[in-house]
């Protein structure tokens, strides 16, 4: 009788927990061309899409500068920066964070790649890579590389900070001896 009075009390607990909302947008399909942005990056300049034509692109989504699991995953691509640069793939970060905090978190956790301010969401929206925390929008860990010709060549979604760059990394390989 305890164990079945413990378990009615661990599963009204487990839903009665708020978690974050998914959004309904819907996350582009892999072989389709990659959602047009153009964004203010953390050196106060406008990135397109279109400024990386010829280069792999891992267009990564996060939820906030300075929190554990976002720093850790941007540490990864920064430790992992000149594997990419030798497969021609740019590392572009996305988040509602203001381009000053891309700015100041750029500088305290020493990231050389750009990361750009969507504090609308919209561009998040178009990636299908919303969520709501807090009564408030912020970009959902997934993560989209575009091949050189601008289409979707794969989709990461609830992405784990830890292991992602190594991940994003065997796949470029992969699909870069494909091409």
């Amino acid at each position: 009788m305890k164990t079945v009075s413990l378990a009615a009390v661990v599963l009204a607990a487990a839903v009665t927990l708020p978690a974050p909302a998914a959004d309904t947008g819907a996350t582009p399909a892999v072989g389709a061309p990659a959602p047009d942005f153009s964004l203010t990056s953390n050196e106060g300049k406008t990135v397109k899409l279109s400024d990386f034509k010829g280069k792999w692109v891992v267009l990564y989504f996060y939820p906030k500068d300075f929190t554990s699991g976002c720093t850790m995953e941007a540490h990864n691509f920064q430790r992992d920066l000149a594997k990419y640069d030798g497969l021609n793939a740019a590392i572009v970060g996305v988040s509602v964070d203001s381009a000053e905090s891309h700015k100041d978190f750029c500088a305290k956790e020493g990231l050389n790649f750009r990361l750009l301010s969507d504090p609308d969401a919209a561009v998040s929206m178009a990636y299908g890579s919303v969520m709501e925390y807090q009564g408030k929008k912020l970009s959902a860990r997934n993560t989209f590389l575009i091949d050189p010709t601008g289409k979707l060549a794969k989709v990461y979604t609830g992405v784990k900070p830890a292991e992602h760059s190594e991940e994003v990394l065997a796949a470029l390989n992969g699909l870069e001896k494909k091409s």
